[in-house]
């Protein structure tokens, strides 16, 4: 079994500051804590079990999504040749990811 690198865009990186950042605020660092760490650990699993999650061509060539806890979305995409997971972003409360990845392939 091979191991993939799992590779976090800046986007998925603002989006997890932005997420920690309304969470502490609202309900304390701890919580904060425990909840972004959640997510990051989902996402790191995908260098074991990249293959998991929903295939959304539709949406973007080799894209696949994920939910955690019934509230975030993890978008990404499995490059078998070189053995990458791009975490394109992280969604949080029904944001409209389908649309915004559509519009564009950069993800800064």
């Amino acid at each position: 079994m091979k191991n993939y690198t799992v590779f976090f865009t800046p986007r998925a990186e603002r989006q997890l500051i932005e997420l920690y950042t309304y969470i502490a605020s609202d309900s304390g660092e701890a919580r904060a804590d425990n909840f972004i760490g959640g997510i990051v650990a989902s996402c790191m699993s995908f260098s074991t079990f990249p293959e998991l999650g929903t295939k959304r061509d539709d949406v973007r060539l080799n894209l696949r999504i994920k939910g955690y806890d019934r509230r975030v979305t993890i978008a990404f995409s499995v490059n078998s040749t070189t053995n990458i997971v791009a975490i394109h972003g992280v969604f949080y409360g029904g944001q409209d990811f389908e649309q915004l990845l559509r519009e564009t392939d950069d993800d800064n």
